[in-house]
């Protein structure tokens, strides 16, 4: 499946969804006083929206509801937008501590779809001990939308209108930029009032709002990827509201804002290193697949530098004649994207890569289950990605920089770095927003954050959680020493015993404390209690 550019730090979500969880007791480490607002002035005067949960379909574990809020926060007067919004209640609610608010990324991830999509990957004490809550942000997916186009296939057209992955050639180039401008183009017609209203800065008051809503007097909050960003955002918003919060897989605040500059010379993923982040990761995966067998990475030929020269040849031979609508670009956009979760997506990216090794063109990788949610497909158009990331986020302004700028990332990073400079091509005409957050970012937070970062991350470079935590005011790093975007997707006993210890009691880790991925890439089954020890059982994965 092609890869659309304005995807952002998620673009694979549709593929492996991502969710994280978070949990919390009545500590006194981390009880609050009653409801203020950021900086200590009394509550909002705006009421609390209601939530009228109802099972999301029939026999649906998760609710449903709708929350109404102003479409700005400043005129609560005015026009209103709708939150969808999801809930799966804690399992074990004679030991309920409260609601953990869960944010997937992006921008432009529909939580309303990723939470359950991915409900089992939080840890069991998580489930069993708060209800977990996430939303689809105001612009996205069942919420009031950004949406530019009047039918799915207007939309459709509009895609088939560019390259796939990123262009390629003078001709694919020029195609490329005339699209994004078009798109918008067809923005600024549609809903222009929206478009102003869907800042990182709105959806944090949104979220202040939905904690009213569910009576949580301080949030809890787990963000992964761009929801780092928001989690931040909020942290300097309403520092007094803040009860615990864990930002997985970070973006450093000055890299988002470029400094609060209004002007960039670089783009926002250049800025946070993904194109030199998902080298190193393919360089990973190449060396790793090179030292097994077949058997275990299809793609492997036989050694680390004998597998690097395979996949060059291959991405050359692709350059030259594409396998039916396998191009060059697409294939490197599902490298990176491909690169997300370790297992099993490593290995399913050798089997495509290996299929496209010998002519044939491979199927493209399956979206996962769709959850029982009331719609589990919803339009996720490339323009609501955009109106977050381009309207808060400073990019190139001249469309004629993003070819040198290529260049420059391919010479440092070779493929990925062609991939992550065109990423953002679409904000060189985008209309920046009016309430954009730029700081400041260290504001003293009621309680610490928990700040988690991937040796090996194919989009957020874990710099980026270095720099987090330096930036917010009271903040702990947790290493991951493994492979891929997210602790939570590419989970680790060990950060999630930390997280919850954090979550549970205020308890962090220690400083300078690092742990490591529960199962490696390519790893290999063992016997457990089966054959070898005539005991006839199953195999298990060596961690």
């Amino acid at each position: 499946m092609p890869v659309h550019p304005l995807r952002g730090f998620i673009a694979g979500r549709r593929r492996q969804a991502a969710v994280v969880a978070a949990l919390m007791t009545c500590s006194v480490v981390l009880t609050g006083q009653d409801r203020v607002a950021a900086g200590g002035a009394p509550a909002p005067s705006v009421p609390a929206p209601k939530l009228d949960w109802r099972p999301c379909v029939q026999g649906s574990p998760f609710d449903c509801a709708t929350a109404r809020v102003p479409l700005d926060h400043e005129e609560p007067g005015g026009r209103s937008i709708e939150l969808a919004v999801v809930k799966r209640k804690a399992t074990g609610p004679g030991r309920r501590v409260g609601t953990l608010f869960f944010n997937p990324g992006g921008p432009g991830g529909p939580g309303t779809v990723q939470m359950p999509q991915n409900y089992e990957s939080f840890p069991p004490e998580v489930r069993a001990r708060f209800d977990i809550v996430s939303w689809d942000p105001r612009g996205v997916g069942s919420s009031t939308a950004v949406n530019c186009f009047a039918s799915p296939q207007e939309a459709a057209d509009w895609n088939a209108g560019k390259a796939a992955g990123f262009p390629v050639g003078e001709r694919e180039r020029t195609a490329f930029v005339a699209a994004y401008e078009d798109l918008a183009r067809r923005c600024r017609q549609r809903d222009p009032e929206l478009l102003s209203h869907v800042s990182t800065a709105d959806t944090a008051r949104d979220l202040d709002q939905l904690r009213r809503a569910v009576g949580e007097p301080q949030l809890n909050y787990y963000g992964i990827s761009y929801g780092t960003i928001l989690g931040a955002t909020y942290a300097n918003l309403f520092p007094g509201k803040v009860r615990a919060m864990t930002l997985d897989s970070n973006i450093a605040p000055d890299a988002w804002t470029d400094d609060g500059s209004d002007t960039a010379r670089l783009t926002t993923f250049l800025r946070v290193g993904s194109d030199r982040s998902a080298a190193a990761t393919l360089d990973k995966f190449l060396d790793l697949c090179g030292a097994t067998t077949t058997s275990r990475c299809a793609f492997s030929a036989g050694g680390p530098q004998a597998t690097r020269d395979k996949f060059g040849q291959l991405t050359r031979r692709l350059r030259e004649k594409p396998v039916e609508t396998w191009t060059y670009a697409r294939t490197v956009a599902d490298v990176v994207n491909s690169l997300y979760i370790v297992d099993p997506g490593w290995a399913d990216l050798a089997d495509r890569l290996q299929e496209l090794w010998q002519g044939r063109a491979p199927e493209p990788a399956a979206f996962p289950p769709a959850p029982p949610v009331p719609d589990p497909i919803p339009y996720l158009g490339e323009e609501q990605a955009a109106a977050v990331l381009c309207g808060d986020s400073p990019n190139p302004r001249d469309p004629g920089t993003y070819h040198a700028l290529e260049k420059a990332a391919a010479a440092r990073a070779g493929d990925t770095g062609r991939f992550w400079t065109w990423a953002a091509a679409g904000c060189a005409t985008w209309p920046a927003s009016p309430d954009r957050y730029t700081g400041p970012w260290n504001k003293r937070t009621a309680n610490p954050v928990l700040v988690v970062g991937t040796a090996y991350d194919p989009s957020t470079a874990y710099p980026n959680s270095r720099a987090m935590a330096g930036a917010l005011a009271d903040a702990r790093l947790l290493t991951n020493e493994g492979y891929g975007h997210t602790a939570l997707l590419n989970p680790s006993r060990c950060v999630q015993d930390h997280e919850s210890r954090y979550f549970v009691d205020g308890t962090l880790p220690p400083a300078g404390t690092t742990c490591r991925q529960d199962t490696p890439p390519f790893a290999a089954p063992e016997p457990s209690g089966g054959v070898a020890t005539g005991g006839g059982g199953t195999a298990r994965i060596v961690s």
